[in-house]
């Protein structure tokens, strides 16, 4: 069931709930109406017989007979009359053959409400009238055929009506609905021209600013992140494909040298251990690469714990110094916390450890003296990381770049590498909800900041997501 039907059923189904309540009403209004009328009738006449038979509030028989021709004339719709004393003793029935029989209950509900009004089982309906000055109980009975008839023509009327109306409102619903959903049909025939080989295309925006072009616009704001996306994943697979035929290319023109020269046992063990230095290099590109594909989407990491950044920190440090044996590091904190929980965050230890030990090793490379110093601080809410280096300071227009995958600033041609260390940092620290800057200071220090939740805003930002 396409939309249009869908939306043109919907509105069908609560016009013809619109239509039946309100049609209903016209009938149950004219149902009351109806009885109310006959109620009345039935009053009038009972009255109008009491007071041709009983002139003075006093039975007289004779006058009875007299009146029996112009009361069958005057009278509508035949109406069953009797007029009862106060002990419930029939004085008189109208037609003389009337078979009647009231309860002891209903009389003296009669009595005391002055007027009552009922209907039995039969349909036939009575109204009860006492007469205080003399204590009697007159009640009249009778139904009501002409009005019940036109009930059943309002019926059958309404009935019509209903499903006329009915069958309006769908095709109305439907016409209408297909003029509506017209732009969003010409959007739909747009976005099926959208293909993989055709990304360029751009959805024709209105001027009007509705939801159909906030639709547009937002499809077109996708393609430009998709494009962005895949320009992204062409470069990467681009310069990994670059990165890893130079260790491959200078492994096979070692191979081919040593294959075509007799060498010596010595000449033998250098030719093995340039190959086994470019296949440690192959090996942590292809670790690195691995490491990027493995952790690109981060959102969904469920292995977060909290854990003390400080701690991450001093076991970093012990590894490093394991990995360069002239490293210098000093790790100083620049505000005392003021309990033990200003230091936690809640995040993976394992990423953490290879995020400080990228930042560590690339300080320690590009840096003049080999020195290293680690500032750690926070005000309760955010803690900050700084890891400052002396050596020199990238120009502002590689700034923006330093996060892209292989690229490499002018202060490090001279060094081995292959540019993937800060883009790794940069995806794990963003999968903890930080951030990743770098600011020079001075004229020769390099500060890379890492900004991270302490544990318990992120609990509040937990809760108020809930929420």
């Amino acid at each position: 069931m396409n939309l249009k039907i869908r939306f043109a059923l919907i509105f069908t189904i609560f016009s013809g709930i619109i239509l039946s309540l309100s049609l209903g009403s016209i009938f149950l209004l004219s149902s009351n109406y109806r009885k109310s009328t006959f109620y009345n009738l039935l009053k009038n006449n009972g009255l109008h017989y009491y007071s041709r038979v009983l002139p003075f509030g006093k039975y007289n028989s004779d006058t009875s007979g007299i009146y029996q021709k112009e009361l069958q004339s005057q009278l509508k719709n035949q109406p069953n009359i009797i007029i009862l004393d106060s002990n419930r003793m029939i004085l008189h029935s109208y037609p003389n053959t009337f078979p009647f029989n009231i309860s002891a209950a209903r009389f003296k509900e009669i009595k005391e409400q002055q007027e009552l009004f009922w209907t039995n089982n039969n349909r036939y309906e009575f109204a009860g009238v006492f007469i205080k000055k003399n204590n009697y109980v007159i009640i009249v009975s009778g139904y009501d055929n002409t009005g019940f008839a036109k009930l059943r023509d309002l019926a059958w009327i309404l009935f019509i009506l209903f499903i006329i109306g009915l069958l309006l409102a769908r095709l109305i619903a439907y016409l209408f609905i297909k003029h509506a959903l017209l732009p969003l049909t010409n959007l739909s025939l747009q976005i099926k021209e959208t293909n993989f080989s055709n990304l360029t295309h751009r959805i024709d925006i209105g001027k009007s600013s509705d939801e159909i072009d906030a639709i547009a616009r937002n499809f077109n704001e996708m393609l430009d992140r998709l494009n962005g996306a895949i320009d992204a994943q062409k470069n990467f697979v681009f310069h990994a494909s670059h990165e890893l035929r130079t260790p491959l290319a200078t492994m096979q023109s070692i191979t081919e040298s040593a294959l075509n020269k007799d060498l010596s046992i010595s000449d033998y063990k250098k030719t093995l251990y340039s190959l086994q230095e470019e296949q440690q290099e192959l090996i942590e590109l292809t670790n690195s690469l691995l490491l990027i594909s493995r952790y690109d989407n981060l959102d969904y990491i469920q292995d977060f714990t909290t854990i003390r950044i400080d701690e991450i920190l001093y076991e970093t440090i012990s590894h490093a110094k394991k990995m360069f044996n002239n490293l210098d590091v000093q790790l100083l904190f620049n505000s005392i916390p003021e309990s033990d929980e200003d230091f936690i965050i809640f995040g993976n230890a394992t990423l953490l450890k290879a995020v400080f030990t990228n930042l560590i090793k690339n300080a320690y490379l590009y840096s003049i003296d080999q020195k290293v110093v680690i500032q750690l601080e926070t005000d309760g809410k955010v803690i900050f990381v700084h890891f400052d280096n002396f050596g020199t300071q990238l120009p502002v227009d590689e700034t923006d770049k330093l996060m892209t995958p292989f690229f490499r600033g002018g202060n490090a041609l001279k060094t081995k590498g292959y540019g993937l260390g800060l883009s790794i940092v940069h995806r794990y620290i963003t999968s903890h909800k930080g951030t990743i800057n770098y600011t020079p200071i001075g004229e020769k220090i390099n500060r890379f900041t890492i900004t991270l939740n302490n544990a318990m805003m992120h609990d509040r930002a937990q809760k108020s997501q809930s929420m």
